[in-house]
């Protein structure tokens, strides 16, 4: 009997500090694109999320996928520790190495002095504490942006 009590109790603060909600991933703010070289840019900018929960989270990694018009042109691994208060928005700096290498050279100056515009989809998922409980959280997000010097 003690130990089905036990077991209950125990399972009763567990599930109790488990979030109720996920985070949602919003939106993806300030982009701006740094060209390094011929071949390669720096792609920066704020991912917006919201935590609906009513207790504090602590984001700690991001690993998301970037494809630019369908192909896939970098990856986001970033470790981090950011802090999230509940039920408010909250923003992450990002930085992408992007490969212009995959729209060729010519493509790549074109789209410089053109003002060409992308499809850029983010598609991969974060890592989170709750009350020390981790949880991942799912990121699925397009957007257009205008390349430009």
């Amino acid at each position: 009997m003690k130990r089905l009590f036990f077991f209950i109790s125990v399972l009763i603060i567990v599930t109790s500090c488990v979030p109720k909600d996920t985070i949602i991933f919003k939106d993806v703010k300030n982009l701006s694109l740094d060209q390094t070289d011929l071949e390669n840019a720096l792609l920066k900018g704020e991912a917006v999320f919201y935590n609906p929960n009513s207790s504090r989270l602590r984001l700690r990694e991001i690993n998301v996928e970037v494809f630019v018009d369908g192909k896939k042109s970098a990856y986001v691994d970033q470790k981090l520790s950011a802090l999230a208060r509940p039920k408010s928005d909250f923003t992450v700096p990002i930085e992408v190495n992007l490969s212009l290498k995959e729209f060729g050279v010519m493509d790549a100056l074109k789209s410089l002095f053109g003002g060409k515009k992308y499809e850029i989809h983010y598609k991969g998922y974060l890592k989170a504490k709750v009350n020390g409980i981790p949880i991942r959280v799912p990121v699925d997000h397009k957007e257009d942006f205008k390349l430009k010097l």
